[in-house]
């Protein structure tokens, strides 16, 4: 019973500390969204120098996309327009990092490391950019297709907008990941004993290589990333080895590996991998040998030393959360049993054509979005409904499947044939 409650003590702290920032990054998530027009982005990315390169990782840094939510993202830049050295800087330097993960990350491990994740980002970003220009020649596609942009809304219509996309949409992308992240983290403070990797793992570069092993292969997104990052970092993990999980672990993943070398090349891929590991293995060391340890001393007490916010507004922030994510829960399993669209009983009434096609690479809510526009765009096409748990997509109307395949390779995904 007293491990119960250990667990439960050490989680509740956690989603207190969290709340109030994690709201907050929210909402600066939806204001980007819906002032940052995409045809905006495209400009900025549409050159073939260095310029493209910096102004990538600038937009970058800030947005709140995940490893796999940011592959539609930065194909469709490129195939829009962007250098590739524009579109690998944005596909490395976004996941690392957003808003939402930088406020959590002040919450928990303090101001130093809020500030140096996105400078590693942003340098990254930068470097991987380059070298593609360099290796694989920086000319930009020729054109920028305007049509593609979302019919954002104007006014105040913008308002009720942009707290939609941060607390529904945008939080559906992440609630299941950070669910995950609370519970791992609140498991590591309860079950590994104090000191654990000083005795055990107590070389740093050796602690930053098994990170590396560990965090490309696998899915965590920059925010869920945080919370085990600190519990780690309790149990004796170097700073510097922690830096490497946050960096390397949100930024890649099986899927996005997969989806990069599709839609991009094998020669890009390795220079978005090899970016990855090579910086933050970096940023790694030079953060053990060269920052003042003082830095961090308030990661030891996970976030008490600079708790500055009321513990009434962290209570309110951590119910309005909590109720966020069990909502968001409770709509994604009924969504999971919901193998078509509401309609679709009236479509087959009208006997409606239905194409039934498997997806490979889709992993997150953005997944869905950039899927069911796409195929909705297609001439013929009166429906489509997108199940991220079964990776499918049924297409209603009459619409020739060549386009349909042709456009989910355009957004960076590929059809999966039956056996």
């Amino acid at each position: 019973m007293s491990f119960i409650n250990n667990y439960f003590h050490e989680t509740y702290y956690l989603l207190l500390e969290m709340a109030p920032y994690l709201l907050l990054g929210f909402l600066i998530a939806g204001i980007l969204k819906y002032y940052l027009r995409p045809s905006t982005m495209r400009r900025f990315l549409g050159g073939s120098n260095l310029r493209s390169v910096i102004n990538a990782a600038l937009l970058g840094v800030p947005m709140p996309l995940c490893s796999c939510g940011v592959i539609p993202t930065g194909v469709g830049l490129h195939r829009n327009g962007a250098s590739k050295g524009a579109a690998v800087s944005f596909l490395i330097s976004t996941p690392q990092t957003g808003v939402d993960s930088i406020m959590i990350t002040y919450s928990l491990l303090g101001l130093p490391f809020a500030i140096i994740r996105p400078i590693v980002a942003f340098i990254t970003g930068i470097a991987g950019g380059a070298i593609s220009n360099k290796l694989e020649g920086s000319k930009g596609n020729s054109y920028l297709n305007e049509s593609q942009d979302d019919e954002l809304p104007k006014g105040l219509k913008k308002i009720p907008a942009i707290f939609k996309y941060a607390f529904v949409e945008f939080l559906d992308d992440i609630a299941k990941w950070l669910i995950i992240g609370i519970l791992i983290a609140g498991l590591i403070s309860v079950l590994v004993p104090d000191n654990f990797f000083l005795e055990y793992l107590s070389n740093p570069y050796l602690a930053m290589v098994v990170m590396l092993l560990v965090s490309v292969p696998l899915y965590v997104c920059a925010t869920s990333s945080v919370p085990i990052a600190a519990a780690l970092i309790m149990k004796g993990l170097s700073p510097g080895a922690a830096l490497v999980f946050l960096m390397a672990g949100p930024a890649t993943n099986a899927a996005t590996i997969s989806v990069i070398g599709n839609a991009l090349g094998k020669k890009t891929l390795a220079i978005y991998l090899s970016t990855i590991i090579a910086g933050s293995f970096i940023a790694g060391a030079l953060l053990d040998n060269f920052m003042p340890g003082s830095w961090y001393s308030g990661i030891m007490s996970m976030g008490h030393e600079h708790t500055i916010l009321p513990q009434w507004l962290m209570q309110i922030s951590a119910l309005v959360l909590s109720a966020l994510l069990l909502y968001s829960l409770v709509v994604k399993l009924i969504k999971r049993f919901q193998g078509k669209p509401a309609n679709s009983c009236e479509m087959e009434n009208q006997k409606t054509p239905e194409i039934l096609i498997n997806i490979e690479g889709m992993s997150c809510e953005h997944c869905v979005m950039s899927v069911k526009k796409g195929l909705s765009s297609l001439d013929g096409v009166e429906n489509v409904s997108v199940n991220l748990e079964t990776k499918t997509a049924r297409i209603y109307g009459v619409v020739d499947i060549d386009k349909i395949t042709e456009t989910i390779k355009e957004l960076g995904y590929t059809i999966k044939e039956e056996k």
